[in-house]
């Protein structure tokens, strides 16, 4: 596997199905298995100035590698911080809809005043004052 543009150079050479060279700019982060007659290649944790062209080659000779194919673009932008953005976004996003659900259970109980659901009915009680002295004033006299 070869860069051919950005920086130009092996990435991953494999002399025969047990050896393999990778580069140390991919260590840790380049896979590589065999199935019959396909090779599986995986780059891990990619990185802005991992962006290139890769391309498959077998090698014939020492001096001149012979190109399997026109390569894979691989285009890397962001890295953790549009990720990072992105979940700040998200919290946000929750948060607004949070604040603006509220402020309708607010507005919706305060139309129904729900307050005089919960308060104890006084019971239906007339007191009425039979003194005397109230009694005189409401006498009717000839």
């Amino acid at each position: 596997l070869f860069r051919a543009h950005v920086q130009t150079g092996t990435v991953l050479n494999v002399s025969n199905p047990n050896v393999s060279q990778v580069s140390p700019a991919f260590g840790g982060r380049l896979e590589y298995s065999r199935e019959g007659n396909r090779a599986v290649i995986t780059l891990q944790n990619l990185q802005e100035k991992d962006s290139d062209n890769y391309i498959c080659a077998e090698e014939v000779n020492a001096s001149s590698p012979l190109l399997s194919g026109s390569g894979t673009m691989v285009l890397v932008k962001g890295g953790e911080q549009v990720c990072e953005k992105s979940s700040w976004d998200l919290y946000a996003l929750i948060v607004v809809v949070a604040l603006l659900f509220c402020a309708l259970v607010c507005c919706t109980l305060y139309r129904v005043d729900v307050m005089k659901y919960f308060q104890k009915k006084k019971p239906n009680v007339v007191y009425e004052d039979m003194s005397y002295s109230s009694r005189r004033n409401t006498l009717v006299r000839n």
